[in-house]
Protein backbone atom coordinates (compact mmCIF):
# COMPACT_ATOMS: atom_id res chain seq x y z
CA UNK A 1 0.00 0.00 0.00
CA UNK A 2 1.54 3.25 -1.18
CA UNK A 3 1.71 6.28 1.28
CA UNK A 4 -1.01 8.19 -1.09
CA UNK A 5 -2.94 5.38 -0.90
CA UNK A 6 -3.20 5.07 2.70
CA UNK A 7 -3.66 9.02 2.83
CA UNK A 8 -6.93 8.76 0.93
CA UNK A 9 -8.10 6.00 4.17
CA UNK A 10 -6.68 8.86 6.36
CA UNK A 11 -8.72 11.51 4.63
CA UNK A 12 -11.93 9.73 4.99
CA UNK A 13 -11.86 8.94 8.52
CA UNK A 14 -11.12 12.49 9.78
CA UNK A 15 -13.51 13.59 7.98
CA UNK A 16 -16.12 10.96 9.55
CA UNK A 17 -14.37 12.01 12.38
CA UNK A 18 -15.31 16.00 11.75
CA UNK A 19 -19.23 15.25 11.58
CA UNK A 20 -19.37 13.04 14.40
CA UNK A 21 -17.92 15.63 16.76
CA UNK A 22 -21.36 17.38 17.75
CA UNK A 23 -19.97 19.64 20.44
CA UNK A 24 -16.40 20.32 18.33
CA UNK A 25 -14.45 19.97 21.29
CA UNK A 26 -12.10 17.71 19.44
CA UNK A 27 -12.68 14.54 21.12
CA UNK A 28 -15.55 11.97 19.91
CA UNK A 29 -17.26 9.65 23.07
CA UNK A 30 -20.57 7.89 23.41
CA UNK A 31 -22.73 10.79 23.08
CA UNK A 32 -21.41 11.69 19.69
CA UNK A 33 -22.25 8.24 18.94
CA UNK A 34 -26.03 8.23 20.84
CA UNK A 35 -26.40 11.81 19.01
CA UNK A 36 -25.87 10.06 15.65
CA UNK A 37 -28.39 7.72 16.26
CA UNK A 38 -30.83 10.23 17.23
CA UNK A 39 -30.63 12.33 14.10
CA UNK A 40 -31.90 8.91 12.00
CA UNK A 41 -34.36 8.59 14.53
CA UNK A 42 -35.64 12.23 14.81
CA UNK A 43 -35.16 12.38 10.72
CA UNK A 44 -36.97 9.59 10.70
CA UNK A 45 -39.64 10.11 13.17
CA UNK A 46 -39.05 6.51 14.74
CA UNK A 47 -40.10 5.49 17.87
CA UNK A 48 -37.27 4.02 20.19
CA UNK A 49 -38.80 0.82 20.07
CA UNK A 50 -39.11 0.83 16.38
CA UNK A 51 -36.90 -2.25 15.18
CA UNK A 52 -34.87 0.17 12.96
CA UNK A 53 -34.15 2.43 15.62
CA UNK A 54 -33.43 -0.41 18.20
CA UNK A 55 -30.91 -2.11 15.46
CA UNK A 56 -29.26 1.18 14.64
CA UNK A 57 -28.40 2.31 18.46
CA UNK A 58 -27.41 -1.02 19.41
CA UNK A 59 -24.91 -0.99 16.45
CA UNK A 60 -23.41 2.12 17.33
CA UNK A 61 -22.81 1.11 21.51
CA UNK A 62 -21.09 -2.03 19.71
CA UNK A 63 -19.19 -0.04 17.34
CA UNK A 64 -18.18 2.85 19.87
CA UNK A 65 -17.11 0.00 22.47
CA UNK A 66 -14.80 -1.36 19.42
CA UNK A 67 -13.36 1.52 19.08
CA UNK A 68 -12.35 2.28 22.16
CA UNK A 69 -11.05 -1.30 22.36
CA UNK A 70 -8.66 -0.73 19.53
CA UNK A 71 -8.04 2.59 20.36
CA UNK A 72 -5.75 1.70 23.01
CA UNK A 73 -6.25 4.68 25.32
CA UNK A 74 -8.29 4.05 29.27
CA UNK A 75 -10.57 6.83 28.84
CA UNK A 76 -13.49 7.26 27.28
CA UNK A 77 -13.25 9.69 24.22
CA UNK A 78 -10.77 9.71 21.45
CA UNK A 79 -8.92 12.38 19.81
CA UNK A 80 -9.10 12.38 15.89
CA UNK A 81 -6.31 10.69 15.34
CA UNK A 82 -7.00 7.91 17.95
CA UNK A 83 -10.31 7.76 16.24
CA UNK A 84 -8.21 7.19 12.98
CA UNK A 85 -6.27 4.33 13.94
CA UNK A 86 -9.03 2.76 16.08
CA UNK A 87 -11.08 2.93 13.00
CA UNK A 88 -8.64 0.91 10.83
CA UNK A 89 -7.55 -1.27 13.48
CA UNK A 90 -12.09 -2.51 13.89
CA UNK A 91 -12.29 -2.60 10.32
CA UNK A 92 -9.84 -5.01 9.84
CA UNK A 93 -10.90 -7.29 12.80
CA UNK A 94 -14.62 -8.85 12.53
CA UNK A 95 -13.85 -10.95 15.12
CA UNK A 96 -16.81 -8.89 17.20
CA UNK A 97 -18.59 -6.58 14.94
CA UNK A 98 -18.44 -5.90 11.09
CA UNK A 99 -18.23 -2.56 10.89
CA UNK A 100 -18.43 -2.20 6.99
CA UNK A 101 -21.59 -4.53 7.00
CA UNK A 102 -23.10 -4.05 10.53
CA UNK A 103 -23.42 -0.01 10.16
CA UNK A 104 -24.46 -0.05 6.57
CA UNK A 105 -27.34 -3.10 6.53
CA UNK A 106 -28.61 -0.65 10.23
CA UNK A 107 -28.46 2.40 8.25
CA UNK A 108 -29.95 1.30 4.79
CA UNK A 109 -32.90 -0.21 6.50
CA UNK A 110 -34.29 3.09 8.13
CA UNK A 111 -33.76 5.08 4.74
CA UNK A 112 -35.36 2.71 2.66
CA UNK A 113 -38.71 3.46 4.24
CA UNK A 114 -41.04 1.55 1.74
CA UNK A 115 -39.20 -1.71 2.15
CA UNK A 116 -38.80 -2.45 -1.11
CA UNK A 117 -34.60 -2.74 -0.93
CA UNK A 118 -33.75 -0.44 -2.63
CA UNK A 119 -33.30 3.39 -2.09
CA UNK A 120 -35.02 5.38 -4.57
CA UNK A 121 -34.62 8.98 -5.18
CA UNK A 122 -36.85 10.56 -3.25
CA UNK A 123 -35.79 8.34 -0.18
CA UNK A 124 -31.90 9.36 -0.66
CA UNK A 125 -33.33 13.15 -0.74
CA UNK A 126 -35.08 12.25 2.42
CA UNK A 127 -31.81 11.25 4.24
CA UNK A 128 -29.49 14.38 2.80
CA UNK A 129 -32.97 16.65 4.02
CA UNK A 130 -34.16 15.91 7.22
CA UNK A 131 -30.47 13.70 9.01
CA UNK A 132 -27.88 14.97 7.33
CA UNK A 133 -29.63 18.92 6.58
CA UNK A 134 -28.40 19.08 3.04
CA UNK A 135 -30.90 20.34 0.24
CA UNK A 136 -27.71 21.60 -1.98
CA UNK A 137 -27.64 20.10 -5.40
CA UNK A 138 -24.72 17.88 -5.07
CA UNK A 139 -26.46 15.57 -3.32
CA UNK A 140 -28.55 13.67 -6.16
CA UNK A 141 -24.86 14.07 -7.56
CA UNK A 142 -24.00 11.32 -4.77
CA UNK A 143 -26.78 9.85 -5.35
CA UNK A 144 -25.90 9.00 -8.59
CA UNK A 145 -22.37 7.94 -7.69
CA UNK A 146 -24.02 5.55 -5.44
CA UNK A 147 -25.98 3.97 -8.06
CA UNK A 148 -23.21 2.44 -9.74
CA UNK A 149 -26.12 0.37 -12.14
CA UNK A 150 -27.77 3.44 -12.95
CA UNK A 151 -31.10 2.05 -12.38
CA UNK A 152 -32.47 5.06 -10.53
CA UNK A 153 -32.10 3.46 -7.59
CA UNK A 154 -29.42 2.47 -4.48
CA UNK A 155 -29.68 -1.53 -3.68
CA UNK A 156 -28.63 -2.46 -0.79
CA UNK A 157 -25.64 -4.04 -2.23
CA UNK A 158 -24.97 -0.93 -3.70
CA UNK A 159 -25.06 1.02 -0.30
CA UNK A 160 -23.23 -1.60 1.52
CA UNK A 161 -20.38 -1.48 -1.05
CA UNK A 162 -20.16 2.16 -0.75
CA UNK A 163 -19.81 1.78 2.96
CA UNK A 164 -16.84 -0.60 2.68
CA UNK A 165 -15.19 1.31 0.12
CA UNK A 166 -15.38 4.68 2.93
CA UNK A 167 -13.59 2.48 5.00
CA UNK A 168 -11.32 0.84 3.16
CA UNK A 169 -10.88 2.07 -0.33
CA UNK A 170 -8.23 3.73 -1.39
CA UNK A 171 -9.85 5.13 -4.81
CA UNK A 172 -11.00 8.61 -4.33
CA UNK A 173 -13.17 8.05 -7.05
CA UNK A 174 -14.85 5.01 -5.85
CA UNK A 175 -18.67 5.73 -5.02
CA UNK A 176 -17.78 5.33 -0.85
CA UNK A 177 -15.16 7.90 -1.36
CA UNK A 178 -17.39 10.67 -1.98
CA UNK A 179 -19.01 10.71 1.46
CA UNK A 180 -18.28 14.13 3.55
CA UNK A 181 -17.16 15.45 0.24
CA UNK A 182 -14.88 15.01 -2.95
CA UNK A 183 -11.20 13.37 -2.04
Amino acid sequence: MTTAAQDIVIIKLERTFDQMDANNDGYLDWTDYQKLADRYIQGYHLSKGDRRARALQTFCQIYWLELLRHSGVDGDRLTKDQFVIANRLAVIDSSRLNVTEGGGHAIFDIIDVDGDNEISEDEFARLMRDVWKDNSPQTMELFSKLDTDGDGAISRHEFIRAVREHFLSNDPDAPGSIFYGHI
